[in-house]
């Protein structure tokens, strides 16, 4: 099987949680696929968004593409509800004035049907997402 990009809502994954809103900037931004768009923060933090894939996968490679993001937690759950997170990648990433964050994380263990991105700390009082892409395959259809 071919990997595809299982977070695209276009292979109907969907993000079902974010603690902060900005009608101009949603967080469905951050999986839409189009590169102009994403989702912000409103500031405090910790800041965080669940994306649900609606069946099992097994994630090989994420790249997270975001701006004034200090550090970054990733918590995955295999259960058919949002819940039983384990921690699962934690980074500090490199501030890079005037351009996006392109974070490239090889993942180890990566099944899951939720995942929990937490903004732990930012470089400003805002920061954003612009993507998240999880190359990977769908495992099995939740039951």
């Amino acid at each position: 099987m071919r990997n595809i990009d299982v977070c695209l809502s276009s292979e109907g994954t969907e993000v079902i949680l974010a603690t902060s809103s900005d009608e101009k900037h949603p967080p469905e931004n951050i999986i839409d696929g189009n590169p102009e768009t994403f989702w912000t923060t409103t500031g405090m933090f910790p800041q965080e968004f669940i994306i649900c894939f609606h069946k099992h996968v097994r994630i090989e490679r994420l790249l997270i593409q975001s701006y004034f993001v200090r550090t970054l937690r990733i918590e995955k759950s295999t259960s058919e509800e949002p819940d039983d997170f384990e921690q699962w990648i934690e980074r500090d990433l490199v501030h890079t004035e005037g351009q996006l964050q392109n974070e490239e994380i090889m993942a180890r263990d990566g099944h899951a049907t939720y995942l929990r991105f937490i903004i732990v700390s930012a470089f400003d009082h805002f920061a954003s997402v612009h993507s998240v892409s999880a190359e990977g395959i769908a495992v099995s259809n939740l039951s």
